[in-house]
């Protein structure tokens, strides 16, 4: 769907020729001599990478609708994921690669939220943490409190992050789902 330039907001999607970016930031310049332009920052959908362009005032682009599908993780096959639409209840496989590391937050049961453009996924939106099992890790020692010691443990997706020395194999943990962390225990 094509749009002026002058009808840009942060947050949009494009689709350019070099592939989908997001409106990061956006500047309309009137310069006291010439035309006016609009002054961007965009970054690319799928590999993060922020660009800078430049175009006309009133220039037409093309906008991607990106449609936002809440999707729940029934079971792994291999290198891949069954998903479900909520919904509509289609069944999608998806590559762990297309996840990003989503995939080492999702568990059988878990929903995300997939923006999907056309048929391909180009993002997935987690909740701000989840709770995890620890799979395995060292046992703590009794008496073994030393402030701030951190060990770590592998969880039942695979991830590993530090805990502290208090958790044990079989304890549910919280885990930041933006940086990784250990939050708190279950």
């Amino acid at each position: 769907m094509a749009f002026s330039t002058n009808d840009l907001k942060n947050g949009m999607t494009l689709d350019l020729s070099e592939g989908l970016f997001s409106v990061v930031e956006f500047q309309h310049v009137k310069p006291g001599k010439g035309g006016a332009f609009v002054r961007t920052k965009l970054k690319n959908v799928r590999t993060g990478a922020v660009i800078d362009r430049t175009w006309r005032a009133d220039e037409k682009i093309d906008q991607a609708i990106i449609e936002k599908r809440e999707m729940q993780r029934l079971y792994r096959e291999g290198s891949q994921s069954v998903f479900m639409d909520a919904t509509s209840f289609e069944q999608l496989q998806v590559e762990d690669d297309l996840l990003g590391g989503a995939s080492r937050f999702l568990k059988d049961g878990d929903t995300a939220v997939m923006s999907m453009y056309r048929d391909e996924i180009v993002g997935v939106e987690l909740p701000a943490s989840v709770e995890l099992a620890v799979a395995e890790t060292e046992p703590g020692l009794q008496g073994d409190r030393v402030s701030g010691a951190r060990k770590p443990a592998t969880l039942e997706t695979g991830l590993v992050v530090q805990v502290p020395l208090f958790v044990n194999p079989g304890d549910r943990v919280r885990v930041d789902t933006r940086s990784a962390e250990y939050l708190t225990r279950v």
